[in-house]
């Protein structure tokens, strides 16, 4: 019995937090899949540790990353 109450409860948060991501300002549910591209698969997957310079002019030539948020000090 208090296996299956805490299941409620972590099946609650997770549903809470799913809900919480929804309202944001995520693009992840905008797109029908999770890549923008077979590079952007391809990096994510297999080249995060061996990261290059062309790796990073592909990645803004082809839009990967969403949405970007600017840095502002002191915030």
């Amino acid at each position: 019995m208090k296996k299956m109450i805490v299941l409620i409860f972590m099946v609650l948060f997770l549903v809470s937090c799913g809900q919480s991501s929804l309202m944001s300002r995520s693009e992840f549910l905008q797109h029908d899949t999770m890549y923008k591209n077979w590079d952007h698969m391809k990096f994510s997957w297999f080249g995060p540790d061996k990261a290059a310079s062309q790796d990073l002019e592909k990645s803004i030539d082809q839009q990967w990353w969403g949405i970007e948020v600017p840095y502002v000090p002191g915030q």
